[in-house]
């Protein structure tokens, strides 16, 4: 699988943590910077460069980091296809792909220390859509799709 991650220049020291954790656990990742901190770069920057890989196939999945996560969120969500979650643990790391089937998650870099923020992005990586909740599998397939209706009318 291929993941895409970017940054800014809140994001930098967790972004080069899970870009590391990533790559020893077996993922090919698109590292669409910041580099180093002389060079930032602003989230609304950032964040299209990530949504648009998902959106060319050139990856599965992206995580991206600012300062709290909300800027990243906000920006990726304005790309068709993309369904991103601000994920500050374990459990709602999980709740973003088993219910929201969430392609894309965002970290805040002020608020998720290294280790935690490995165990985060492993924990969506291990979930899948509606796992843990198949009695509930119908209703969140049916909700999923009305988010994708919604998107069609609004993001043409």
């Amino acid at each position: 699988m291929t993941i895409a991650i970017a940054s800014d220049l809140s994001g930098f020291p967790l972004k080069k943590e899970l870009v590391e954790h990533l790559k020893e656990s077996g993922y090919t990742v698109l590292d669409f910077g910041i580099e180093n901190e002389k060079e930032p770069q602003p989230y609304f920057i950032q964040a299209p460069k990530v949504a648009k890989a998902i959106q060319q196939g050139k990856a599965e999945k992206g995580i991206l980091i600012c300062g709290t996560g909300q800027g990243m969120a906000i920006v990726a969500n304005k790309h068709k296809g993309i369904y991103a979650c601000v994920v500050d643990d374990i459990f709602s790391a999980e709740r973003s792909k088993i219910v929201n089937n969430a392609n894309v998650i965002t970290l805040g870099g002020w608020i998720t220390a290294p280790f935690v923020g490995k165990q985060i992005v492993d924990a969506w990586l291990a979930m899948s859509f509606t796992q843990k909740m198949e009695f509930k599998k119908d209703f969140l397939t049916n909700a999923f799709a009305q988010v994708q209706a919604i998107e069609e009318e609004n993001l043409k």
